[in-house]
Formats: structure tokens, sequence, C-alpha cells
């Protein structure tokens, strides 16, 4: 009986390998039935839709650059009917201009040049007038020349770039001795600071990036770009979250003996030092990331404001800046306050955490502050308000993550996350960044 039953399966199985008809090819007969229906529908030349009345127009001014006599437009069509520029006007007059297109499809860019003795420091309107007699207009508040991309622009962009990235986060860090000293409930409200200060951060990414998308006229989604950044930025975090996971079990199971021997004490301060440090270190890396991204997001603005000739750059305005992103250092810091990176060790280690700890600590530095001067070559050379509003959601979404990642070492004995010391250090932390940031005037 028992033979039997087993009989139809074993030769059920040969059939499937034997490869009649795959798998594969059953999942790709719903597609194969789609095509089929959209090309009939293309074929029949699109029955019932057919478009009636004047055709819809959005054209979107990315970038205006202005050189000698000339003032340059960087369009593109974010409407579904193609678009024709067919007149320019600066300050209610016509003027001459050139074009690299004559007709702009749907998604498609083009680049006007209008031929205009402009002078330095006036404003001026620009107006184009399209085939349908639509208009798409822009207005240049104080007209200053488009810096030329050479080595002394870039050099330039570097230098505000550390400025106001890589020197005020390495400045902040240099609070670890500090935090190191101080009581482990205070840690705990810093770690709580930092959570304040991220959402402050993140908050502040999500209204940039909205911004920059109202400007761009909903190119290429608009808004939703700042959303779906946020989504990547957040789901590739759990991505890199899960590796340091693997590397660190990884790592316990090649050096079995220590754990054990750390166990066998009772829970002995050196062992919960081992433990608290491995996780602190990879909570800070992802720290340092969710404030690099925002900071790439922080340098695109910069360097895209400076080459329009809007920004101040003034010594109040990178004071500002330092202060304002120095806190963002005691954030990375505060995790690895007990952990072997931050030199919370036994004295007989310290040594071997000296050499270990300072590049590790430096790199966590650049990670969040380097990203400013990519953002500034970015912002000032290539810049694209669809570009922007993606970036700052990637900040957005890299920072929620990391809040997640954090709030669990807030919680009391009781198990409450917003017990009295962890609000009175989220307040603090938006606070904070509140206050240092009215000190940035763009």
């Amino acid at each position: 009986m028992e033979a039997r039953s087993h009989a139809p399966s074993a030769s059920g199985a040969e059939a499937d390998r034997s490869g009649k008809r795959p798998a594969w090819l059953a999942g790709l007969v719903p597609l194969v039935v789609l095509a089929a229906a959209i090309a009939l529908f293309v074929a029949l030349d699109a029955p019932g839709l057919d478009r009636i009345g004047v055709a819809e127009e959005e054209i979107a001014i990315e970038r205006t650059v202005l050189n000698p006599g000339e003032i340059e437009l960087r369009l593109r069509n974010d409407g579904a009917d193609p678009v024709e520029i067919r007149q320019a006007i600066v300050n209610d007059g016509f003027t001459e201009f050139t074009q690299t297109s004559e007709s702009i499809g749907r998604l498609g860019a083009n680049t006007i040049k209008i031929q205009y003795p402009w002078l330095e420091g006036e404003a001026y309107e620009v107006l184009l007038l399209t085939s349908t007699g639509g208009t798409v207009d822009t207005a240049i508040d104080v007209a200053v020349e488009t810096p030329d991309a050479d080595l002394g622009f870039y050099g330039l962009m570097a230098l505000i770039g550390l400025y106001v990235g890589v020197i005020p986060v390495g400045i902040g860090m240099l609070w670890l001795p500090w935090v190191r000293r101080i009581d482990p409930r205070w840690v705990q409200f810093l770690m709580a600071l930092t959570v304040g200060l991220l959402a402050f951060l993140g908050i502040d990414a999500i209204l940039e990036g909205i911004e920059f998308a109202g400007e761009g006229a909903s190119v290429f989604g608009g808004p939703v770009l700042v959303y779906v950044g946020a989504i990547v930025a957040y789901l590739a975090l759990v991505g890199v979250d899960g590796i340091l996971r693997r590397r660190q079990g990884r790592s316990s199971a090649d050096h079995p003996a220590s754990g054990s021997a750390g166990s066998s004490g009772g829970g002995s301060p050196g062992a919960e030092a081992g433990a608290t440090g491995a996780s602190g270190f990879k909570l800070a890396l992802l720290i340092a990331i969710g404030i690099g991204l925002h900071n790439l997001g922080e340098g695109l603005a910069i360097g895209s404001a400076y080459a329009i000739g809007s920004l101040a750059l003034g010594a109040a305005l990178i004071v500002g800046f330092a202060i304002h992103n120095t806190t963002e250092g005691l954030a990375i810091v505060a995790p690895v306050a007990n952990s072997p990176e931050g030199g919370g060790r036994p004295a007989d280690a310290a040594a071997t955490s000296g050499r270990r700890r300072l590049p590790r600590l430096a790199l966590l530095g650049l990670i969040a502050g380097a990203p400013a001067v990519l953002g500034a070559f970015i912002g000032a050379s290539a810049f694209n308000t669809s570009l922007a509003a993606f970036l700052f959601g990637l900040g957005a979404g890299a920072i929620a993550q990391v809040i997640v990642q954090i709030l669990p070492s807030l919680r009391d004995r009781a198990g409450r996350v917003l017990h009295p010391l962890a609000v009175g250090g989220l307040l603090a932390g938006i606070a904070v960044m509140y206050v240092t940031g009215l000190l940035i005037s763009a």
C-alpha cells in the first residue's frame, strides 16, 4: 500500500523535471496577454481617447545661468503634450534667443539662450511664450554672473563644505571624553537628545525637499520624489543594519571563549562593556550615515545658492553653520561612550583600544561631514530641483531609520521610552537645533 502511494508522486516529479513546460513560462503568460492587449489598443489608435481642446503644457525651469550678455534657462517638459517655445520676453520687452530643440517632448529637456545685456545687481522677469499662447515665467531677484566651474571654484566649494560639514562635526566629537565621564543616566539623556536632534534634521529635510520640488513644478513627480528618496534610504539602512548584525554574529562565533567568560561572571563590567561596544559603534555608524545624507542635501542647497548669487557667504553664516552642525558630532559619539571604540574598556586594554579608536572615530566624522563637500560640488555645477528633492528625501529616510535604532536604548527599567529623562532629552535636542538654526540666515 505504501509503495503504491509513493509511485504517482515520483512519476509526477519526473514529469516536472522532464521540462515539457517550464514553470517560468507559465509566469510569462499574463505579461504576453497584457502586451498583446496594449498593442491592439495602439493599433486601433486608442479609440475613445482622442484629445479634445487645447493641449496641456507644463514646463519647469530647472536652472538659470547668467553669462555676460546672456540668460540661459534649462527647461523640462512635465506635461503629456509636446511644447514649442516661440517667443522670449525680458522685463516686458521681446528679445532674441536660441534653443537646442524646437519641440520638447514628454520629460524632454531644452536649453534656451536669451541674448540680453543684463546688469549685475538688477532684477529681471523672464517670460517664455509657447506656440499655444501659454507662458512660462521665472524671476531673477538679483542678477549675478554664474561662476565658471574651474579649479578655483571647486576649491572654494570644498572649503565651504569643510567649514559647514567636516569641521563642525569633528569639533562636536571632541565631547567624547566628557561623555565617557558623566553618570550613565546622563548618557541616556544624551541619547534622547540625539533623537531630538535627528528628528529636527529629518523634519527640516522633508520641508526643504518639498520646497525644492515645488520650485521644479512637479517634474518627475515633484514632492513624491522626497518620499521615494526617504523610502529608499530607510530600506537601504535596514540592509546595512542587517549586514552589520551578520558580521557581529560571525565575530561572536569566531571568539566564543570571550563570550563565555563574560557570561560566567554573572554580568561583569567588562562583558557588559564589550556587548555595548559592538552595538554602540554600529549605532554610531548609522547615525553618521543619516547625518551625512542630510549634510549632502545641505551642501547641495549651499552650492546652488552660491551659483546664482543668492547666498551671503560671510563670517556670520559660517559661524552659524558651525554652531548648528557641531551638535551633530555629539550625536555620533554618544552611542560609543562606553564602547571599545569610545575607550570604555578596562585599564589593561586602554592602549590597544586607543590605537583602534582614533581611526574609527575619524571615519565616522568623515562619513557625517564630507558629503557636504560633495553636495556643494553638485549644487554649484549641476543643480537640479528634482535631484535636490530626492537627496533631501534620502536624508530624511536615513534619519528616520536611525531613530528607530536608537529608541530601544531609551527605555527605563519599567520599559518606558517616554519617561521624564528621555522626554527632557528629546525636547532639549529639538530646542538646541531650533535655536542654533536661527543663527543661519541664507
